[in-house]
């Protein structure tokens, strides 16, 4: 599968509690990190990927975001209004899927970005889609290629690929924040308030949900004191990897 003609969730309707006092008036997507905000950072990975419509949904500070995204041409964006009622990351799919549509689709938080060591690790990902052997494929990164993130792992991989919890396994992997997702998992779900961490674990006890290693340097920014982190390790990172 390619990324050119996939459509792109972007989930951005958090309320971003640990970057106070920043996002009492700022939502966290538009924080700035070394002059681009996190939001920038994932719409310009789509764009860089072929992607050419993304989905973003909008909570907290959500005027905002509508008015920043409406400055940009590319991707195309659609918003997914949730201004009204915080959905969670699950919820906020659903909400969604008609904008979606029926094809596996690109998911992607806005809060995490990475580098890539090369080729685009999103096109890489979308090229290692197997429908006829997953519900959804998530990018993961070794913990010693990320910035931000503490030290806890979130699965382990198999020698087919597929993943498992890691329950504090040190050997784990860290999920990325890029998933491709078939939307046919969520038949029958309401567009209210839940995790999608519920069908990680319906797809881990079908056997569909795998991963695929990314290559390059992953940055999660959770709290102020984060952002100088973040722009350090970009500046380390990025002149080795462009």
């Amino acid at each position: 599968m390619k990324t050119a003609g996939m459509k792109a969730m972007v989930l951005a309707a958090g309320l971003g509690t640990r970057m106070r006092p920043i996002t009492d008036t700022i939502p966290k997507p538009l924080v700035e990190i070394a002059g681009r905000t996190l939001l920038d950072r994932a719409l310009d990975t789509l764009d860089g990927a072929g992607v050419e419509s993304a989905i973003v949904n909008v909570h907290h500070l959500g005027d905002q975001i509508v008015a920043h995204c409406a400055t940009r041409q590319y991707p195309g964006v659609v918003i997914s209004d949730e201004r009204d009622r915080l959905l969670d990351s699950a919820g906020g799919i659903v909400k969604a899927l008609p904008l979606l549509g029926a094809a596996p689709f690109v998911l992607l938080n806005a809060d995490t970005f990475w580098i890539d060591a090369g080729r685009s690790n999103l096109a890489a990902l979308a090229a290692a889609w197997d429908a006829s052997q997953m519900d959804m494929l998530l990018m993961l990164v070794p913990l010693s290629d990320t910035t931000g993130h503490g030290t806890k792992t979130d699965f382990v991989i198999d020698g087919d690929g597929r993943l498992a919890r890691a329950k504090g396994d040190p050997a784990g992997f860290v999920y990325a924040g890029a998933a491709i997702v078939d939307p046919a998992i969520f038949e029958g779900a309401e567009a209210e308030p839940h995790s999608l961490n519920l069908y990680f674990d319906r797809a881990i006890d079908a056997g569909r949900l795998h991963g695929h290693v990314m290559d390059g340097h992953w940055i999660t920014v959770g709290t102020p004191g984060a952002i100088a982190e973040a722009e350090a390790a970009i500046r380390t990172h990025q002149p080795a990897l462009a």
